[in-house]
């Protein structure tokens, strides 16, 4: 009841500020909703453009080469959230009080990223015969090794990009920059399909990325950041404050990104590309429900990071704009969800829409989730973010193999909304037991 009273008053100001330009203003001048709002926009774009490029990809690509592009992308993804160290949160956390060392700080941080995400490439590379050896053709192309190590280092540094204007609370930059890799990625695979397979959808992924990140380096950044310029540097005083901080929620963002990251790598070694391309593409459309309440919980962090006296507040104005964007959207896919597959084809909507429903319904207890973990990195319960992530990370890997061979790719979509689910059901328990005592 309470939740639904919670949607009413919230759908009630929203029709009060979309109603007037001065609403609409007033909501743009407040830092909380104005980053989150900037957010969602460009997760939404990125996602709504994706599934152009994806549409596009799978008209003049077999269904193998899009299932071994995806788990190559998976794993640039995944080899770049390890290699970022935790220093994207970090910024986030502290960057706002650091004026004085702030420029030092944010190419510290790049410059340590980018030795890491070399490390992390040759590693993955040198023992791909032995946690995936589907994708052992990188190793054996010189051009495809070559791309995946310069793509590995492009996605890090521009997660930490995107995360420092967070802390400045410019994150419109994000919006445009996820508009120039997004446009320029369409027309790529076209071009690239008469001459490669699944390196033509791998490498107009990664130069696309790489261009943004070069703009958002040269341009954004000094404009986010005053007097800022680009340059390999390390000076360990000014991120000593960070680095305990950063370490820490360096382990739990890994283990809350793992499944994201493992789980195509997974189903294309149990099931083969195929279905690791079905896979893939409903994975990628119940993203967009997965992102609303992450660009709200990352709003909160940051807001919270700056003015920790009003975090109970924000938390509650959180939760309200979660729910409204999110209820909304996940009724609609749920009855609609083979019909929308059908833009990729008949034979993705035969094979994953079942998956996608799944999936949407997780959004739910997922959204509870982010909210709470942003409140316990601002106040840096460091310890209980790192056992919630585990249990997530645990729990859907583990579920999701024995899963795998049982249910299709469907035993994902259980395995995922299992363990999101136990984590907000726990956390729902908790805060009533303490508000009780």
């Amino acid at each position: 009841m309470k939740l639904i009273l919670l949607l009413k008053q919230t759908f009630s100001d929203v029709i009060g500020v979309i109603a007037s330009k001065e609403g609409i203003r007033r909501l743009f001048q407040d830092s909380l909703y104005r980053n989150a709002l900037y957010l969602m926009i460009a997760n939404i774009v990125g996602v709504l453009l994706g599934f152009v490029f994806w549409i596009i990809v799978a008209r003049f690509y077999a269904a193998e080469d899009i299932g071994l592009a995806s788990a190559t992308i998976s794993a640039t993804m995944l080899l770049a959230s390890f290699a970022h160290l935790g220093l994207g949160i970090g910024l986030i956390r502290f960057l706002p009080c650091s004026s004085k060392s702030a420029n030092s700080m944010i190419n510290t941080c790049l410059t340590i990223s980018a030795f890491s995400s070399i490390l992390a490439a040759v590693i993955f590379v040198a023992g791909l015969g032995f946690w995936s050896p589907t994708l052992l053709f990188i190793r054996q192309n010189p051009i495809y090794l070559a791309a995946f190590v310069a793509f590995t280092i492009a996605v890090t540094l521009s997660t930490l990009t995107e995360q420092t204007f967070v802390a400045k609370r410019r994150a419109g930059f994000i919006v445009v920059k996820t508009l120039i890799f997004n446009l320029l990625k369409l027309p790529l695979p076209i071009l690239l399909a008469v001459f490669f397979h699944s390196f033509g959808i791998f490498a107009s992924w990664g130069v696309s990325l790489g261009v943004a990140l070069v703009v958002s380096l040269f341009l954004f950044l000094p404009r986010a950041q005053p007097g800022y310029y680009p340059t390999f540097a390390i000076k360990r005083q000014a991120v000593n404050e960070m680095l305990h901080f950063s370490f820490a929620n360096y382990i739990s963002s890994l283990l809350w990104a793992a499944p994201v990251y493992i789980l195509p790598i997974m189903v294309v070694n149990l099931l083969g590309a195929e279905l690791n391309a079905y896979f893939y593409i409903a994975w990628t459309i119940a993203s967009i429900l997965f992102m609303l309440p992450g660009a709200i919980s990352t709003s909160l962090f940051a807001e919270g990071s700056s003015d920790e006296e009003r975090l109970g507040f924000n938390t509650w104005r959180s939760l309200r704009l979660v729910f409204l964007t999110l209820v909304p959207a996940v009724i609609v896919i749920l009855p609609f969800a083979d019909k929308l597959l059908l833009l990729f084809g008949s034979s993705y909507s035969e094979s994953a829409a079942t998956l996608l429903r799944i999936l949407a319904l997780s959004a739910l207890p997922l959204a509870i989730n982010t909210v709470y973990l942003a409140i316990k990195r601002v106040e840096m319960k460091l310890r209980l973010i790192i056992g919630l992530t585990a249990f997530v990370a645990v729990a859907t890997l583990g579920l999701s193999y024995w899963l795998l061979p049982r249910m299709g790719i469907n035993g994902v979509g259980v395995a995922w909304l299992v363990s999101q689910g136990v984590m907000a059901l726990g956390i729902i328990a908790d805060s009533l037991w303490r508000r009780r005592k």
